[in-house]
């Protein structure tokens, strides 16, 4: 089933997200939900509170970038290990290398894309969906796409990355979003007025 996107400006966007067990009701059909969800609106990463649920758990698909590289492209992503893959209840243990810029974008923050730096390795552990725990080392687009979802699941959004004078320049573009005056091809879900 195709879930709503939180928008911004929705306060579940802001909130640190609780640890989850096995025992969580129902969570392979949340998790099948995400995923049809990511797909249904050509996203690479999707947190829970992006479909209005306060957990600690994140997909990724770093494959769709690797695979579907043009072959200008293809070059900045030759030594990527692309994934596809569930994180749950995750920490990140350490953050190596220099940063480096991308140009990120967001399903809750449709239309916005702007450079953001990030730390070129991230060593995070983390449970799959079947609860075995893992520790394990990404670097590149996928090391990135990490960080950015992780971000959701503390409470922090791609813009906070943003100079002072970079986030006036979008304000009235966020304002739109959280009033929901804009036309995105996937379902939202906005913030209540």
């Amino acid at each position: 089933m195709i879930l709503p996107i939180v928008a911004y400006g929705s306060p579940i966007l802001r909130k640190v997200a609780r640890p989850i067990d096995k025992n969580f009701n129902d969570l392979h059909i949340l998790i099948e939900n995400m995923w049809e969800t990511l797909y249904h609106s050509n996203g690479v990463g999707l947190a829970a509170p992006q479909i209005n649920q306060d957990i600690r758990l994140f997909l990724v698909d770093s494959l769709q970038i690797v695979e579907n590289a043009d072959e200008e492209d293809k070059e900045n992503y030759k030594n990527e290990k692309p994934i596809k893959q569930v994180f749950i209840n995750p920490k990140v243990l350490s953050l190596q290398g220099k940063e480096w810029k991308y140009n990120e974008g967001c399903l809750s923050i449709p239309k916005i894309r702007e450079d953001v730096m990030r730390h070129e390795v991230v060593t995070i552990q983390y449970q799959d969906e079947n609860f075995e725990q893992h520790t394990q080392t990404f670097d590149g687009i996928t090391g990135r796409i990490i960080l950015h979802e992780y971000d959701h699941i503390e409470g922090k959004l791609f813009i906070d990355y943003l100079s002072p004078v970079k986030k006036r320049l979008i304000k009235s573009k966020l304002e739109k979003i959280s009033k929901g005056s804009i036309h995105v091809d996937y379902k939202m879900l906005y913030p209540k007025r």
